[in-house]
C-alpha cells in the first residue's frame, strides 16, 4: 500500500479529522448554494448588459468568485470588504502618500 492510500485511510478512520473535513465541505457547499441565490429585486438582463460592457466589473466578478455577476446574497456580506481591500491595495501602489500612511501607522493606517 502506498503512503497516500495509508493517509487517505487514516483520514476516513479517524473521527476528529473526518468530522473536520466534512464540516469544511459542508461550509463550502453552503456558500456555493448561497452564491446562486440572487438579491431580490435585481433585473438579471440589465445586470448582464452592465457586465458585458465593462472589463473592470468582469475583473471584480472574477475576484468575487462569480457572486458579483448575479448579485448573490453572499455578496452582501463579503463583497464590500473584498472590493475595498483590492481598491486600497491598488491605491497604495499609485499614491505615495497613502502608501506612507499605510506602512507607518500600522492598523490605524489601514
Amino acid at each position: 500500500m502506498s503512503n497516500f492510500t495509508q493517509k487517505l485511510k487514516y483520514v476516513f478512520t479517524e473521527p476528529v479529522i473526518r468530522r473536520r473535513i466534512l464540516f469544511t465541505l459542508a461550509i463550502l457547499v453552503t456558500t456555493r448554494i448561497f452564491a446562486i441565490i440572487p438579491i431580490p429585486g435585481i433585473d438579471a438582463s440589465r445586470l448582464q448588459s452592465l457586465f458585458s460592457g465593462s472589463e473592470f466589473l468582469n475583473l471584480l466578478n472574477i475576484f468575487s468568485g462569480g457572486g458579483l455577476s448575479n448579485l448573490s446574497i453572499v455578496m452582501l456580506g463579503v463583497g464590500p470588504y473584498v472590493t475595498a481591500s483590492i481598491v486600497m491595495q491598488l491605491m497604495t501602489m499609485m499614491v505615495p502618500k497613502l502608501k506612507a500612511v499605510y506602512q507607518e501607522e500600522g492598523d490605524a493606517g489601514r
